[in-house]
């Protein structure tokens, strides 16, 4: 019996593992962490982490075929594939910091790795990692070998989280990187092999290791220049009386750009696409490439921008000024049908308004209190270190309330910012909440959810991103 183990409980090791397991039958499948906290969360009826059909999968398998243990080293002694998938998240500080990705935590695996194995192994990558990292690892494994063989591997993944299970099932391509050895290439047929398992032959890709690690990088970064880019005309959009819908609509007919990816909104989030960018410039810079770095480095920029600038629409709007208003937030996601936080545009909009002095409401069908006041507390690329290493001294947390109701997060506001697009707040009573809001009131809309003439009919001052402006913010600077 093939025996896989997965070092890293998160969202990427817990449902790529869960899928294995529950389409390889004979596949023994282990996900271990060195967090009790989160093995404790996979093995009870709450996961750690939602995603629409991880808990099916997850019933289906565990205690047959699917373990999750805190027992790093026994899994990872016994193993036959280990993958790892371990974060790695921007530097803060030292050598390359806020560019460069921090491989301790790679790193120690690697060497843990090293310490309890007693049979071959092949050691898979599956965290996002620099162009390289594969080469390190080596290093690390086989200086420490004691004439144990060891081949890396990289398969980097290519989920999108609220369709990761879906994505799993049926994925556009599984990407396997190795050595052009025949140690390598028999690696990689005994990964191919897991895989084969449902998924077809043709969609199974192989490649040498760096062009497998650099097309991960690659491939975030193009999709999120795409929303830099559609994001970047929304702007010009407002400044002339066009609508970026129509435009990326017209734009996306074309077959050689598809109509993917082209939703303007606040600006992109989640937890690859910004770290995937600045490590990808990190590289360039490193090896001698100043112009290649400067051209990935705009579409962070742009990004930044479009969030600055949906605040000083909120602001300009309503008279330069919101201190002491209350502000509702509808959503805190990145992006419906997940929890997840991690570089939401929302952390930078409610920084923006509660630097304002405003005081801000929040409510979000996903995400906790807990989650929300530690998003705000916290510094750049913190929250990808480990919690222990996290702020735990919240500041701004007087000025923010966290709901569990968009009715009662926008009564007695003067303004609503719908920051993330819930299927649920194209669905909302707007005439109910007009009623309990201070008037004039305002929409502003990243993430073009509503239809801003319905609004207005109601008497909201409505901004939506990229579209025609109301009459009322023409008269307003848009650049604070």
């Amino acid at each position: 019996m093939v025996k896989i183990c997965c070092i890293g409980a998160g969202y990427v090791g817990g449902p790529t593992m869960a899928v294995i397991a529950l389409k390889c039958p004979s596949i023994e499948v282990a996900v271990v962490d060195i967090s009790v906290t989160r093995i404790a969360a996979w093995n009870s009826d709450q996961l750690p982490i939602y995603e629409p059909g991880l808990e099916d999968v997850v019933k289906q398998c565990r205690g047959r075929n699917l373990f999750f243990s805190t027992d790093v080293e026994k899994h990872v002694s016994e193993a036959d594939i280990i993958f790892v998938s371990v974060n790695t998240p921007t530097k803060t500080r030292g050598l390359g910091a806020g560019k460069a990705a921090d491989l301790t935590y790679w790193e120690s695996a690697a060497r843990m790795i090293a310490d309890v194995s007693k049979s071959d192994k092949i050691v898979v990558e599956k965290s996002t990692v620099p162009v390289k990292t594969a080469e390190a690892i080596e290093k690390i494994l086989t200086h420490n070998s004691k004439g144990i063989n060891y081949q890396i591997l990289s398969n980097p993944e290519f989920l999108a989280e609220g369709t990761a299970i879906e994505d799993l099932f049926n994925p556009d391509r599984v990407l396997i990187g190795g050595r052009e050895t025949p140690e390598g290439r028999n690696a990689v047929q005994a990964l191919k092999e897991v895989y084969a398992n449902w998924v077809p032959e043709d969609r199974i890709i192989t490649a040498n290791l760096w062009s497998a690690e650099l097309s991960k990088l690659a491939a975030n970064a193009f999709l999120a220049q795409r929303i830099s880019s559609v994001n970047a005309i929304s702007a010009l959009c407002e400044a002339t009386g066009a609508n970026v819908a129509e435009v990326a609509f017209a734009v996306g007919k074309d077959t050689r750009i598809g109509p993917k990816f082209l939703n303007a909104s606040v600006g992109f989030g989640g937890s690859c696409f910004q770290k995937d960018i600045l490590n990808l410039v990190y590289i360039c810079e490193c090896n001698g490439l100043p112009e290649v770095a400067n051209y990935w480095k705009q579409v962070i920029k742009i990004n930044d921008y479009q969030k600055s600038r949906f605040v000083n629409r909120v602001v300009s709007s309503m008279f330069n000024t919101v201190a002491g208003k209350k502000i509702a937030v509808l959503g805190f996601a990145f992006k419906k049908d997940t929890g997840d936080t991690r570089e939401t545009p929302a952390i930078d909009v409610c920084k923006g308004l509660l630097g304002d002095k405003a005081k801000i409401s929040i409510y979000d069908p996903q995400v906790t209190e807990d989650q929300i006041q530690r998003d705000l507390a916290m510094n750049k690329f913190d929250w990808d270190h480990p919690l222990h290493l996290q702020p735990m001294s919240p500041t701004a947390v007087k000025e923010v309330s966290v709901t569990w109701d968009a009715y009662d997060a926008t009564k007695g506001a003067h303004g609503i910012c719908i920051l993330t697009e819930w299927d649920e707040f194209r669905k909302l009573d707007y005439a109910k909440i007009y009623e309990n809001m201070q008037k004039p009131a305002f929409v502003f809309d990243g993430r073009n959810v509503v239809d801003p003439e319905k609004l207005r009919e109601i008497g909201f001052i409505v901004y939506s991103i990229g579209k025609p402006l109301d009459p009322w913010l023409k008269d307003m600077p848009a650049v604070a």
